[in-house]
């Protein structure tokens, strides 16, 4: 875990950054907002800033945001009031941590951002042979494709490949690519120059310079654009890449691991992907099956999101009645580990009398009927129990109501539940990223309120 610490943290930053070392990160500091940047724009990745709260947070905060630096911010400070926590974690801080740092509090916060990043919890036989060929093939440096439904782990086996790799001691790096959008995207990857277009305030490195040495993985590849596909092909044969607006070819050296939870040859049929690319990266495919087809993995995964929701919300551990888990099994589990992970929080926090019960399970709004598991299995129309939390709808009110209406509100309601995460809302509703950022885009244009990414957690903050 890589940590840039930002300011005096008044007087206390050496013994942050003991503390920090001593849990395992790698620790570097500068004296202000301007040197952070830099020092990101420069390749310098990290994965958590502890920002003196005393510096002017919500500029940083804007500042990453609009570069697209994906970075938590942990502010830190001595007055400890409720007022500065707040001011700090509106201005788009995730945590305020009170000064002098408590080593057992600077642990949790670490932990928190590495929490499960390589951590593979499984029991059904049907991951065995997908672990085996992980371990097998981890150690060399042959590009990997890894495969299967949204939700069911793909880039924590990406991560498990790099830290049983020659290259665990370097740097993982991550892009998602459904996320990003595509005239942002090639910056992201390749980097730029200053003033290479509008908004290129400085030179900042791309991610295949800041994972050089170490593991690039290109999250949900089959949402990348054609055109930059070709450039990303040249780069991926020749370990050569050009920035934004630069006239240097740089050479890199990775390790290339990619997802996807399409059928990438149904698209290079299709024209969707290129060919030449798809057999470069495909050296070595790991499909993760879907969680419904390794039933043994529900209850295991269950007991664990239980374990890991409890002790994040300081309550105790709540066993689950036999009920709940028949529910749990015979759910069709449509958005597969990751909406068990989300069932599972809920139902933590709607557990009755200590205890997870079939109403704590139901209560989440993720839960089809019984009888209705098999039909929103073979459809591909997003449905509103899919969307926790449905709002109930008799059918005489959707009478009068266009398609695109009720999509509408389907869309906005599901977002706002996931609190503005839009891969979140992507999975739940069925659709791509980029079908739903076309949506939004059209809602935006006619003047329709959009959730952003963390707005409703600042707005309880």
């Amino acid at each position: 875990m890589r940590l840039l610490i930002v300011g005096s943290l008044e007087g206390h930053i050496v013994t942050a950054g003991k503390i920090a070392l001593d849990r395992g990160a790698k620790v570097a500091n500068v004296d202000g907002i301007e040197e952070a940047l830099d020092a990101l724009r420069s390749g310098q990745g990290s994965d958590l800033l502890m920002v003196d709260v005393d510096l002017d947070i919500g500029q940083l905060c804007e500042s990453l945001e609009a570069e697209r630096i994906s970075i938590p911010v942990v502010a830190c400070g001595i007055d400890t009031s409720p007022a500065r926590a707040v001011e700090a974690i509106k201005a788009g801080a995730k945590e305020y941590i009170p000064l002098p740092p408590d080593a057992e509090l600077i642990a949790a916060v670490i932990a928190a951002v590495t929490e499960e990043s390589t951590s593979l919890v499984f029991k059904d036989p049907a991951m065995n042979g997908v672990l085996r060929l992980a371990e097998q093939v981890a150690p060399s440096d042959a590009s990997v494709l890894i495969t299967g439904e949204s939700g069911t782990g793909k880039e924590i086996m990406a991560r498990y490949l790099h830290t049983k790799s020659r290259r665990s001691k370097a740097q993982f790096i991550s892009v998602n690519c459904a996320a990003i959008p595509e005239n942002l995207l090639e910056s992201e990857l390749f980097g730029h120059e200053k003033g290479a277009f509008t908004g290129a305030v400085g030179r900042r490195i791309g991610k295949f310079e800041e994972a050089n040495g170490g593991t690039l993985l290109l999250d949900e590849i089959s949402e990348m654009h054609p055109r930059l596909q070709a450039k990303l092909l040249r780069a991926v044969q020749e370990r050569e890449i050009d920035r934004v607006g630069g006239s240097q070819p740089i050479k890199v050296d990775i390790r290339l691991l990619a997802t996807s939870n399409r059928n990438l040859e149904d698209e290079v049929r299709q024209g969707n992907f290129r060919e030449d690319l798809y057999f470069r990266l495909n050296v070595v495919n790991i499909v993760i099956p879907a969680l419904r087809e390794r039933p043994r993995d529900i209850e295991i995964l269950a007991d664990h999101f239980i374990a890991k929701y409890a002790d994040a919300n300081g309550v105790p551990v709540p066993p689950i009645s036999h009920e709940a888990r028949q529910i749990l099994l015979k759910h069709h589990w449509r958005g597969n580990v990751r909406e068990l992970e989300n069932t599972m929080h809920r139902a933590v926090l709607l557990a009755r009398d200590g205890k997870v019960t079939e109403e704590s399970i139901m209560l989440t709004g993720e839960m089809l009927p019984p009888d209705a598991n098999s039909t929103a299995a073979s459809s591909n129309m997003p449905t509103a129990s899919a969307a926790a939390p449905a709002k109930s709808h008799d059918a005489s009110e959707l009478v009068g109501r266009t398609v695109a209406d009720v999509e509408k509100d389907l869309i906005l309601d599901t977002l706002e539940h996931c609190l503005g995460n839009r891969t979140h809302a992507a999975n739940i509703l069925g659709i791509s990223i980029r079908t739903l950022r076309n949506k939004l885009k059209l809602y935006g244009e006619k003047g329709l309120p959009i959730s952003m990414p963390g707005e409703a957690e600042r707005t309880i903050a």
